[in-house]
């Protein structure tokens, strides 16, 4: 039964955090969001011609402009902050793919970069804050380190997925086998006791190249293993259910903000 005593300072806890609670709804959305940040950055960069650099320009500058409106969001928001999850997973993926394609860094190179990177923002966010936890995001200093963990979990889950699917061969269906087992893994051991922050952050870094593996396998064509929807029809499924999700999402937040004012009044 719940601690009805301390049900106010929990609902206000979750209100003025600047990010969602983890919930299987987000899980979901996430997972699609990073297929998408795939689909999409090879939608723009080879159907229509866009290349690396001019995709990466467009994307980075949309980006700038949905993290600057999400970072004056004085508290969550569904629709801005998915908004800005699929846009920094299709930059991500950019900024991996231009290493690898534009500047020759091997995936190997890049994975052990990004992993350092993701590290520093990590020491970086303890040692300010002493704190990881993704369930107290209460200031934007907080919410700047968030999101730069969020990127770099996103360029090393491209530069991770690609080397295992690509360069290790191991394809793109085994690749994404691989990366929900890794998953279901962690969630047993988070069952088990381990540190709920370790466990969200590995699952989170994992979601990325089950992803990209996802998204390759349902987009490229059957001579590379996938099955061929293209990036264009795996892009707009995705999306569609994304926008659905949050949609649900939105009514849920919209029908608990009264009764959790209430309560804290009381």
């Amino acid at each position: 039964m719940p601690d009805i005593a301390s049900y106010p300072a929990r609902a206000t806890s979750s209100q003025l955090n600047r990010v969602p609670d983890v919930t299987i709804t987000f899980w979901i959305v996430k997972v699609m969001a990073t297929t998408v940040g795939e689909t999409a950055a090879d939608f723009l960069n080879s159907t229509l011609n866009l290349g690396l650099s001019g995709t990466s320009v467009v994307m980075s500058g949309m980006l700038v402009l949905a993290l600057s409106m999400q970072l004056r969001a004085r508290r969550y928001v569904p629709s801005l902050y998915w908004l800005v999850v699929v846009l920094i997973s299709v930059v991500g993926t950019l900024i991996s793919d231009n290493l690898v394609d534009n500047l020759g860094v091997s995936l190997v190179t890049s994975t052990l970069l990004f992993g350092a990177a993701l590290a520093l923002v990590f020491t970086a966010w303890f040692s300010v804050e002493r704190t990881l936890s993704v369930h107290t995001i209460f200031t934007v200093r907080r919410e700047g380190f968030y999101w730069a963990a969020i990127l770099c979990t996103f360029a090393l889950g491209t530069s991770a997925g690609d080397l295992l699917a690509e360069r290790l061969a191991l394809g793109y269906a085994l690749s994404a086998m691989l990366f929900a087992a890794v998953i279901g893994l962690t969630y047993w051991t988070y069952r088990l006791g381990a540190n709920p922050i370790l466990t969200f952050w590995i699952a989170y870094i994992v979601t990325r190249p089950l992803g990209a593996s996802t998204g390759d396998l349902l987009s490229q064509p059957a001579s590379a293993g996938g099955l061929a929807l293209g990036t264009v029809g795996t892009s707009m499924l995705f999306l569609a259910t994304i926008l659905g999700l949050v949609i649900y999402m939105t009514g849920i937040q919209r029908r608990t903000a009264p009764s959790v004012l209430r309560a804290v009044e009381d």
